[in-house]
């Protein structure tokens, strides 16, 4: 891997890993709602401005926005709103461990819509792993434990809604003509007027302004959302796909670090055990089954052979 390549993996993985250190800060002062909703029109203000300074055009057929709505609410609203919700009360150490369990809800909703066909068993062992690994950071046999199990449900139910965003727009939207960059900032930006759709009925909170939640959720809105899309899409675009999934490692272990030294977050042994769990789930889900053999018929014959899908 180049300087270049290596540079853009550490930016990338050190802003994701920080985005729930970033939450954890900004609400001290701001309700879930009103930080989620800051936050989309930041970042997507981000990706719009790029998008269209390259010419790029928000897509406007009604299908192709239907599909945006509805990964709207499974990538952003829900999970967004569900982290910054839990993490009022729990660790941002252990919302970072608990999202990456992501990639099983991936594969997950994958099988449900049948963009996945086979399973395997490297990745059904992960999907195993990487629950163990959850049940380890909640330990709900210890009383204890820094973090209740109804936060951790907030934070398992936001992973598994932004898990299955990935397979949501990877069956829908995936392959349709559409910019990355509008994609992902017309995302963004009907999430945030879900999501202003939806305040009134959360409820207004009075804002308590702090110097550095303020920062924090400036910090969050545009460059960790807004530009660090950009700069998933360039690794994506020149170091390929593989390397943009290995993030997934590196932002949960950066968000334990982070954790543990701006915040004084305890890791005890069950957090760090699991935290081992969901990284070793996320290797083991990443491995593709084996194709099978062709039939020795067919093979004899000269006819042609179907791959299985994946």
């Amino acid at each position: 891997m180049s300087k270049a390549a290596l540079l853009r993996l550490s930016s990338l993985s050190l802003l994701w890993g920080s985005v729930f250190l970033w939450i954890k800060i900004s609400g001290y002062a701001f309700s879930p709602v009103e930080m989620v909703f800051a936050r989309l029109v930041l970042g997507a203000l981000v990706l719009l401005v790029f998008g269209f300074a390259r010419g790029l055009r928000f897509p406007t057929d009604p299908k192709i926005l239907g599909h945006m709505t509805v990964a709207a609410l499974l990538g952003n609203a829900v999970p967004w709103l569900l982290f910054a919700e839990g993490e009022r009360t729990g660790a941002s150490s252990i919302a970072g461990i608990v999202s990456g369990t992501g990639p099983v809800w991936t594969l997950t909703t994958a099988l449900i819509l049948g963009s996945e066909k086979r399973l395997g068993l490297p990745r059904l062992a992960g999907m195993v792993l990487g629950l163990a690994g959850v049940v380890l950071v909640a330990a709900p046999w210890d009383h204890n434990t820094p973090i209740s199990v109804g936060t951790v449900v907030c934070f398992l139910i936001g992973a598994i809604s932004f898990g299955s965003s990935f397979a949501y727009v990877g069956r829908f939207l995936g392959g349709k003509g559409v910019p990355s960059l509008m994609l992902a900032g017309g995302q963004l930006s009907i999430a945030a007027v879900l999501t202003l759709i939806a305040m009134p009925f959360l409820g207004f909170e009075a804002i308590h302004w702090r110097t550095d939640s303020t920062i924090s959720l400036i910090v969050l809105g545009i460059v960790c959302t807004g530009f660090a899309v950009l700069l998933n899409t360039e690794i994506i675009t020149k170091d390929g796909p593989a390397a943009a999934a290995t993030v997934i490692y590196l932002m949960t272990v950066v968000s334990v670090i982070l954790g543990a030294i701006f915040l004084g977050e305890s890791l005890a042994w069950t957090v760090v055990v699991g935290t081992a769990a969901v990284l070793g789930a996320v290797g083991l889900l990443r491995r593709k089954p084996a194709e099978k053999a062709p039939a020795p018929a067919a093979a004899a014959s000269g006819a042609p052979v179907t791959a299985q899908a994946k």
